[in-house]
């Protein structure tokens, strides 16, 4: 039986999923990729290969849009793995338009919030029957320009946007994340299984990619050493792996030194998270069923 811990991450075949991929990689973990496209599957498994010769690959589609397909690659990664030590919610894009997606939610909440809560739900006892088992959300900074948050409103909110507009959607799905986090930990006391989170910090990796010029100016701050992306999938990184990490719960951690932050205020606190878990479980059941 392999005595490799089995990490499952979101996002792996892009910026920081893939630096954080290739270092679970070089510390001897089995991987589970989520991923939609096949071909950037392929060129992974050929840097995971180059970087850690022998480390296992599975590869479970999904598009993350979807919650039927997010269902469906939680039960195949349930089924596949005897036990799962990491999942490592990742996968995110800010939209400077808004698009809707075929469940009726806007992409981006879709993808940054709806997704990573399917998704954590579905491999729920997997994780505990594993334990002692990590689950690391990716959030970000940008939650501090969400401005307020209604879960019912924000959750099922398709109006369009405008680019300048679409920073405070963004944030407010980060935010999402981090309120998701806290709850989650909550509702998972005493099982073995923890939940943190994290501000990666600003990153050139798929930097804006809807923007004009963005492959120029992403290049342009490589050069200047401008938003390192391994600093951010650093503190990924650490929330998955290091002892220091193992047993604590509820967290939002700093790229910078692995700081505490606390929650932007519209998502603090018991009641206003647990609003948002309950309002986002009764959603994603409706959306199911139809």
């Amino acid at each position: 039986m392999s005595t490799r811990p089995v990490i499952v991450v979101t996002g792996a075949t892009n910026g920081l999923g893939r630096l954080a991929a290739l270092e679970f990689a070089r510390r001897g973990a089995r991987l589970g990729v989520v991923a939609r496209s096949p071909g950037k599957v392929a060129d992974l498994r050929q840097e995971i290969e180059a970087a850690a010769p022998g480390t296992p690959v599975d590869s479970f589609a999904a598009d993350l849009t979807s919650l039927r397909d997010v269902r469906r690659a939680g039960r195949a990664i349930a089924d596949r793995y005897d036990r799962v030590d990491v999942l490592v919610n990742n996968a995110g894009l800010h939209a400077f338009s808004q698009r809707v997606t075929d469940d009726g939610f806007a992409e981006m909440v879709a993808v940054n919030y709806l997704a990573p809560w399917l998704l954590t739900a579905t491999l729920r006892d997997k994780l505990v029957a594993s334990a002692p088992a990590r689950v690391v959300n990716v959030a970000s900074e940008a939650a501090r320009q969400a401005g307020t948050l209604d879960p019912a409103r924000d959750i099922t909110a398709t109006a369009d946007y405008t680019r300048r507009e679409s920073l405070a959607c963004y944030g407010r799905s980060k935010l999402m994340d981090i309120m998701f986090t806290q709850e989650l930990a909550r509702r998972l006391a005493g099982t073995g299984v923890t939940a943190n989170c994290c501000d990666p910090g600003f990153n050139v990796s798929g930097l804006g990619r809807e923007l004009p010029l963005a492959g120029a100016l992403e290049k342009i701050l490589k050069v200047l050493r401008v938003g390192d992306p391994r600093r951010g999938a650093g503190i990924i990184v650490r929330l998955a792996t290091d002892d220091v990490f193992a047993e604590t719960t509820g967290g939002y951690f700093s790229v910078n030194g692995a700081q505490p932050l606390d929650c932007p205020d519209p998502g603090r606190g018991k009641e206003i998270q647990a609003e948002l878990w309950n309002t986002t479980a009764t959603l994603i059941d409706e959306a199911l069923a139809e």
